[in-house]
């Protein structure tokens, strides 16, 4: 079953069960048929076994979201056993059940993480409470990754803007919004890829979480593990276990921004997820079932990089069943003034700054410009603007960052010579800031940095 992150729901007779996987371990068989009866009505997949030894069995072929394990049973007990799986990563919840409650019994559930030791006997009520509990702080401790991820990645524009093409783009996003299909949005940098796949994600009904992941800001190295998770022990600094971010997005969504930028060995097993639905986490060789959809974002041509063999084929295409194509600003300046009005509320409310009017001067210069950066390059000027008490008229005649150049470079030079050119000359005019540079010149930083190692250039 895939990973649990159900929403709580009212109980009644009627209500759809929640999409968790519970195991029961203990040698009473009553006790057995007792919970599986009354639990296996709320919840998507109830299963039994009788000692610790039959458990291992069924763990073997499935994945489960909580074990429900009694304290005292012949051969291991299940203290032991539950023991072993920490020490070995398992990521499951754990409620203990006994007969025979002591100070012991409890301190020693509290080691392990339990989360919660029932005394038997108990009441049924008591024990759907405990299940609920653990679901509860399952869903809260993702909501709460995620959330902190997405105030790390939110975007300030939105997809803001009455011209056709943005209209368009919003009645595609509305449509494909609902099927289960991966999506690849192409755009320039700043054009808002992200902002896309999060309104597919709002419409698509999907109860889980929108997970964004930038692949061109992970070292290779360090990659399967942040998508995939690991147990504990799978690699020198693995000193517990960790869940990949597939695993957070389950029941959601997973965006995979600069996805040429993955290296060839993970677009290997980025197929094999899509084809599969599972995930295999590093240092196990358990597969995982999960239910993502995933959508992927490049800001270059990714049949350009299939051509130039940086990127699979068959991945290409499996990732293309829906292409949505973001617009350049330069391509709808019209949209300029509603992005304005948006950008100035929403920045001087998080500045604490009363914005001034802006002029049909202001406005005119807005729209003559080019916006390299696009959205995202609209954005930081409206801010600076806001912060330094200039209208964006000033700060675009003022700053050799927004002026467009009036002569090229030498026909004689080499294409090495011009880029090297380029990258000084854009460097410069952001004043050695790396990030922004390859913002401006479209390309990842992680990019930029190799091509400032092999010139020998410098930035901070």
């Amino acid at each position: 079953m895939p990973i649990a992150d159900a929403k709580r729901t009212e109980r009644s007779d009627d209500h759809i069960p929640q999409d968790i996987a519970i195991l029961i371990v203990d040698d009473e068989a009553g006790i057995r048929d007792f919970l599986h009866r009354a639990l296996k009505k709320h919840y998507r997949t109830v299963e039994f076994a009788a000692c610790t030894r039959e458990a291992d069995r069924k763990r073997q072929s499935s994945h489960f979201d909580l074990l429900i394990v009694d304290i005292c049973m012949p051969g291991r007990s299940g203290v032991e056993w539950v023991q072993q799986l920490r020490e070995s990563g398992c990521p499951s919840d754990v409620i203990f059940m006994t007969a025979f409650a002591d100070m012991n019994s409890a301190i020693e559930a509290l080691r392990l993480g339990a989360s919660d030791l029932m005394l038997k006997p108990f009441r049924i009520e008591q024990m759907r409470n405990a299940v609920q509990k653990c679901i509860d702080n399952r869903r809260l401790s993702r909501e709460n990754y995620v959330l902190t991820r997405q105030v790390a990645h939110a975007e300030g524009s939105g997809l803001v803007g009455e011209s056709v093409s943005m209209q368009t783009l919003r009645q595609l996003l509305s449509r494909i919004a609902a099927a289960p299909s991966a999506v690849l949005i192409q755009g320039e940098t700043g054009t808002g890829k992200e902002l896309a796949a999060r309104a597919i994600h709002q419409q698509s009904g999907r109860s889980g979480s929108f997970v964004p992941v930038n692949c061109g800001a992970i070292a290779a190295e360090l990659i399967e593990s942040e998508l995939f998770g690991h147990i504990k022990g799978a690699f020198t600094s693995a000193h517990q276990a960790r869940l990949g971010l597939f695993a957070y997005a389950d029941g959601g969504t997973l965006f995979l921004d600069e996805i040429s930028e993955l290296p060839l060995p993970m677009q290997t097993k980025l197929l094999r997820v899509l084809e599969d639905g599972a995930i295999r986490p590093l240092g196990t060789e358990q597969d995982t079932p999960v239910n993502v959809r995933v959508v992927a974002a490049s800001n270059k041509p990714l049949d350009e990089a299939v051509s130039e063999g940086r990127f699979r084929e068959d991945l290409y295409y499996r990732l293309n069943v829906l292409q949505i194509q973001v617009p350049p600003l330069r391509e709808r300046l019209e949209d300029i003034p509603a992005l304005l009005d948006h950008l100035v509320s929403r920045l001087s409310d998080e500045l604490g700054i009363e914005p001034a009017p802006f002029s049909q001067v202001d406005l005119q210069a807005l729209q003559a410009y080019s916006w390299p950066g696009n959205v995202r390059e609209l954005k930081n000027l409206v801010e600076r603007s806001l912060l330094l008490s200039m209208s964006p008229a000033e700060l675009i005649n003022s700053n050799a960052n927004h002026r467009e150049p009036t002569t090229g470079y030498p026909s004689s030079w080499p294409l090495k010579q011009v880029e090297r050119a380029h990258i000084e000359q854009v460097l410069a005019q952001n004043g050695g800031n790396k990030t922004r540079a390859a913002d401006v010149l479209g390309i990842t930083r992680k990019t930029l940095d190799r091509k400032l190692q092999s010139d020998d250039l410098h930035g901070d």
